[in-house]
Order: structure tokens, then C-alpha cells, then sequence
């Protein structure tokens, strides 16, 4: 079953593809992702949305499923970098930016950004997801709200975490970053702001301006 896929052309001259994938559990049109592919276009990104395949199916069902296995995943994401060319970065939302940033060392990408990284399971950190992220070699961009349930401050601060690593955290904000109403801000605020964020790693990161990993 080929992917399906949305396409954000960049607003003007387009620095690079970004592609972004979806989480576990929302389609990747849900309103999180349609708002942020929207935004990161205006950030002179030509962004690529695309579904795995346990997505595609429960869209044609109408049920929900389980994600794949990892490993199905893991090459569901390498057949979909392997249709673009040119400066090339990777994306996704919580499980989509996990899988990403497992990619980012092997695959010819200048970069991965994840939106709420699920650095552990919903009330289980002591599985952490951490393993590959001690070591990268490319730059990895994490935006982080403070009340991720899936990985909060005083935790991540005792990760041992690569320096490519760079960690954003966004005040108030949860795993879908909606954030407190005290804050003053909307969840499009804080969508817009990580945006922003990740067209800056982006712009900072594009080749030519990375370092080498040999």
C-alpha cells in the first residue's frame, strides 16, 4: 500500500524538505499536525507529511490499531526519505520523532527535529528511550513542553544525553502543547513558537553548515 502523502510547499524560496511524521495515535491530518506543517512552510520549508502503515490501514477501516513493530516503522520511514532529494531533514510528532531520531545517523540528512519526544512510556520512567540519543553524531532538535508527562525537566536532566542533542522546553506545555491557561498563551501559540524553533535549527543546520560526520 504506497504512503499517503500531503505536501506543504515553502512559502518563497524553499531552504529544504522537511519530512514529518505523525504520532501513535492521530492521522497525520489531525489538527496538530495540519497547524504545525502550516507554520513550518512559513519557515521556508517544504514540509512532506506521509502515514505509516498500520495509519493507513486503520484510515481505510475506520478502527484503530497498534502501531507496527519498530522495525516496520523504521523502514516505512527509510522508503519515504529515499523519494527526496537535496537538503533533507527528518520530523515527527512524539513516536513519528522518535523514529526519526533513530534515522538521523544512518540516513543523508542534515537533521531531525522531534515535537514532544517520548523519552519514556506514560507512567513507566523507568523504561527510558534513550539509548541512541547518548551518542549522535548529527543534530538532533527536541521541543519539549514542561508538563510532558513523557518526559519532564528533573528527569531529562539526568539523562545522559548526547551534546548534538540541542533541548528546547516550552513553558507550561503538555505532551500535545497545549498549555496552562495561567501562561496567557494558546496552543497555537506555543505551535507556533516551536515553529519557529524548528526553522531555526533548520536554517542553522543546512548543508554546508553542519559538521561533517565522516
Amino acid at each position: 500500500m504506497p504512503a499517503k502523502l500531503i505536501d506543504h510547499p515553502a512559502n518563497g524560496a524553499a531552504h529544504a524538505t522537511l519530512l514529518f511524521a505523525h504520532g501513535a495515535g492521530a492521522l497525520m491530518d489531525s489538527e496538530f499536525m495540519q497547524l504545525m506543517a502550516t507554520l513550518l512552510s512559513q519557515q521556508g520549508l517544504d514540509v512532506v507529511r506521509f502515514e505509516f502503515p498500520y495509519m493507513q490501514t486503520r484510515r481505510l477501516e475506520g478502527k484503530k490499531r497498534p502501531p507496527d513493530p519498530m522495525p516496520r516503522l523504521l523502514d516505512a520511514y527509510r522508503e519515504q526519505c529515499g523519494l527526496h532529494r537535496g537538503p533533507l531533514f527528518i520530523a515527527g510528532k512524539s513516536m513519528g520523532g522518535r523514529v526519526a531520531s533513530m534515522l538521523v545517523d544512518e540516513l543523508p540528512v542534515a537533521g531531525a527535529v522531534c515535537f514532544g519526544y517520548p523519552f519514556h512510556p506514560p507512567g513507566k520512567p523507568e523504561k527510558t528511550r534513550i539509548a541512541h540519543l547518548q551518542n549522535l553524531r548529527r543534530p538532533l532538535l527536541v521541543l519539549q513542553g514542561t508538563r510532558d508527562p513523557l518526559g519532564k525537566p528533573y528527569e531529562v536532566a539526568e539523562y545522559p544525553l548526547s551534546e548534538r542533542l540541542e533541548l528546547k522546553w516550552l513553558d507550561s506545555a503538555d505532551h500535545d502543547f497545549k498549555p496552562l491557561k495561567a501562561s496567557g498563551l494558546t496552543q497555537q501559540d506555543v505551535i507556533a513558537h516551536a515553529a519557529r524553533l524548528a526553522g531555526e535549527f533548520c536554517r542553522q543546520h543546512l548543508p554546508g553548515s553542519i559538521v561533517s560526520t565522516g
